[in-house]
């Protein structure tokens, strides 16, 4: 078996690429890691690292090296660079990405047909997000990002419907905690939340404390990823696009208990909310997820669980 990641030097590669390493249903496979640079690939002789763009065709040919049985696709221009640079992302973020699906498919012709698990977001929504928000939700998104994933998930789903390929788009919700976010990232203040009391510092959030939002472990993500890849062909129907199950939290009950984490410090949080960032990342609606439900997927449990996992490190 040859497993291809791309975007391996991202945040939430760091965890999947160590889940794949040790899963039995992979112990035998080779895993081939794509990113502009992998700067410390694991030290495991079923690795191998190809460095460069997947936009350049003997990039993506190296990659797939004459055949491949499960791509994990995480390469991206994320959420606020891709606002800052739309022609990058759309070359990033829907060029190469197509240009990929169809290499992925020649390999298909050739009776390999392979299982894609796409990294999505649920950026395909909104804002405004419906509410409920659910797998059969209307998508309107309205920035760069968002409407590239979901031009990439039709792609992905009439590819499949084709037998192209065999998809699955999951509809990531927020990750957490990577510590030093991206500050181009305008949800990045989640993230430094977890570790501000650890650190004693002080933190602005550009959110109130009655706001709601969608979060996932970076741990749990990496186990759904996981298990999407190892799906029967015949549990998924023609709708390829999942909306991960995750915690709707309140930001004041999220401080509170990550301050009862660190009694004795001395970290300060105040609420400055903008109006943008709020609708954005702070009005998160009730979250229905039946498809992903049926099919095993699992968010972190509780809040408790989500700060344990949310903090923990990869291996």
């Amino acid at each position: 078996m040859h497993i291809v990641l791309t975007g391996a030097a991202g945040y939430l590669a760091s965890w999947l690429v160590p889940e794949v390493l040790r899963a039995p249903a992979f112990a035998g496979a080779r895993l081939t890691l794509v990113d502009l640079a992998v700067p410390h690939p694991p030290s495991d002789p079923r690795v191998r690292v190809v460095a460069g763009d997947l936009g350049n065709e003997a990039v993506r040919e190296a990659a797939i090296d004459g055949g491949v049985d499960v791509v994990f696709h995480l390469a991206g221009i994320l959420g606020g660079a891709a606002e800052a640079d739309p022609a990058l992302a759309r070359r990033v973020n829907l060029d190469a990405t197509l240009a990929l699906w169809d290499d992925l498919r020649a390999v298909g012709a050739g009776g390999r047909v392979p299982r894609v698990v796409y990294a999505s977001s649920i950026a395909v929504f909104g804002p405004p997000l419906p509410d409920p928000a659910g797998d059969d939700s209307p998508t309107f998104p309205t920035l760069v990002y968002g409407a590239q994933k979901r031009q990439v998930e039709i792609a992905l789903e009439q590819y499949s419907a084709r037998g192209w390929i065999d998809g699955i788009a999951l509809r990531v919700p927020g990750i957490v905690a990577r510590d030093g976010a991206d500050a181009r990232q305008r949800s990045a203040f989640l993230n430094r939340l977890f570790f501000a009391h650890a650190r004693g510092v002080d933190l602005e959030l550009p959110v109130g404390p009655d706001g709601t939002t969608w979060l996932l472990s970076a741990r749990r993500a990496a186990e759904s990823f996981v298990a999407a890849a190892l799906l029967p062909p015949e549990s998924l129907g023609r709708q390829r696009a999942i909306l991960l199950p995750a915690q709707r939290v309140r930001i004041d009950a999220l401080v509170a208990a990550l301050a009862a984490r660190h009694p004795s410090s001395s970290t300060r949080i105040r609420h400055v909310p903008d109006a943008d960032i709020e609708a954005q990342f702070a009005r998160y609606p009730e979250l229905r997820t039946p498809l992903a439900d049926a099919l095993g997927f699992r968010h972190d449990g509780d809040l408790d669980a989500l700060i344990d996992n949310a903090l923990a490190h990869p291996d």
